[in-house]
């Protein structure tokens, strides 16, 4: 049963990564009924619980402690543990801040353990950033929850197309914008001038194509030494983001003579872009934080621009050049009708006009009216059932230990009771050994391959 409105509303999270665990707090803190420019006015009038789903990603101390989002607790839990804790607990609001099948295995587990009660809270998913890849996949597996949000005008009108094509209920689209853009809009160079490429932990994957990346921001250096060039890393080797990086800049860059104007960062996106000047990338949600800001930006076109690298999103946007065209000066000027069309606020007019907080008006209300909903809210309905997806649901419900019909199948990690000493070491154990292998032992087996 969900909190008495009349009391502190109650929001839980269940995040799977780093970056998820980001997009998920900051969310639940923007549409909360009765918030104030996205924050809440008074931090007692909310409580915030998150929950790490258990993974090769799971986001680590150092993280957490970069995100910046505070949670008055925090623990990690599998799929089923997560299950158990969701009829134990009450909360107002539960944002699922997770990988497609993970929302979708987690919204039939919570069909089945709210099966006999109406007193439930208003689920809310959707996506972290630029959503370039597996559209329909992605968003049929988040179809259910009460909300699903899209973060611009265009992913919305894209979000019901998909819906109504397959004959599935679209009224739970509902249009905000990326909850982390913010800061100081961009007032005029620094000194030194400094250059950020934004690199991104997939893309692209090859050694080749990495090296190549990093050999033209260090060549910038070079051609530029009155300007500081830096390398903006999302995690340290060993640790995993939302996607898998078998080849870190840090390994590459180690072969490297360095120019003293070159440096590796680490950080919160928000406070490098602070002293940005440029902002460099194949297709990072870092450029929209970028444009959010005025800050000028660049997309890179060097690899071409191509699906598989995500930087095809940005057609249109004005922002798409070479490192030959950087190294001789260029700065690109973004399309404004592009910029708007993204939920983008550069300027102070966000899609659909007001300000950049006011984006969030829409989700507040409908979240207001559903927590007031006489009787209690319905059961959730995925689009997905093992009759409508025999061949597909049940192999994504069995990868988080569940049947069916949602229930924990026999063997699952026992969910009454904390690990004990024992099987934490195990757990620790087998995720180092997971990363090692993936670091390190595949990109081996890989280039054996190739022989």
């Amino acid at each position: 049963m969900p909190a008495s409105t009349a009391n502190p509303p109650r929001i839980a999270v269940l995040a799977d990564s780093d970056t998820r665990w980001k997009w998920g707090a900051l969310t639940a803190s923007r549409i909360v009924p009765g918030s104030v420019s996205g924050v809440q006015a008074d931090p007692v009038h909310s409580v915030l619980d998150g929950f790490l789903l258990r993974g090769r990603a799971t986001p680590t101390p150092r993280q957490l402690a970069e995100v910046g989002v505070r949670a008055e607790s925090l623990r990690e839990v599998t799929a089923v543990e997560f299950l158990r804790a969701m009829t134990q607990e009450s909360y107002d609001v539960l944002v699922l801040a997770l990988v497609g099948g993970g929302v979708q295995a987690v919204l039939h587990g919570l069909k089945r353990v709210w099966e006999d009660t109406a007193e439930r809270p208003v689920v809310v998913t959707g996506y972290v950033g630029v959503v370039y890849e597996k559209l329909a996949d992605g968003l049929l597996l988040r179809h259910g929850a009460d909300l699903v949000l899209a973060n611009s005008r265009q992913d919305a009108e894209r979000f019901r197309a998909v819906y109504e094509g397959v004959g599935a209920d679209a009224s739970s689209v509902t249009e905000v914008a990326l909850p982390f853009l913010g800061g100081a809009p961009y007032s005029g160079e620094h000194d030194p001038y400094t250059v950020v490429f934004a690199a991104q932990p997939s893309v692209p994957e090859s050694r080749k194509d990495r090296t190549y990346l990093l050999n033209r921001l260090v060549q910038h250096a070079r051609l530029h030494p009155e300007r500081e060039v830096l390398l903006k890393l999302r995690s340290k080797p060993g640790e995993h983001t939302t996607h898998i990086e078998e080849l870190p800049y840090q390994k590459l860059a180690q072969r490297l003579d360095l120019p003293p104007n070159f440096r590796l960062v680490y950080g919160n996106m928000g406070e490098v872009l602070d002293r940005t000047d440029l902002l460099v990338t194949i297709s990072s949600t870092a450029a929209l934080e970028s444009l959010h800001r005025r800050v000028p930006t660049v997309v890179l076109s060097d690899l071409g621009v191509r699906e598989a690298l995500g930087n095809h999103h940005f057609v249109g946007s004005g922002c798409l050049a070479s490192w030959d065209q950087l190294d001789a000066g260029h700065r690109p000027t973004p399309d404004e009708e592009w910029v708007s069309r993204q939920g983008v606020a550069a300027g102070g007019t966000p899609s659909g006009g007001g300000s950049y907080d006011s984006s969030w008006d829409v989700a507040r209300e409908r979240i207001a009216k559903l927590l007031g909903r006489p009787g209690g809210l319905p059961p959730l309905t995925p689009y997905y059932t093992p009759a409508t997806a025999p061949g597909y649901l049940p192999g994504i419900l069995a990868r988080h230990h569940l049947g069916p019909d949602g229930s924990p199948l026999p063997g699952a990690p026992a969910a009454d009771k904390e690990p004990g000493p024992v099987r934490q070491i195990v757990r620790r154990a087998a995720r180092g050994a997971y990363r090692h292998g993936v670091q390190r032992v595949a990109p081996v087996i890989r280039r054996m391959g190739e022989l």
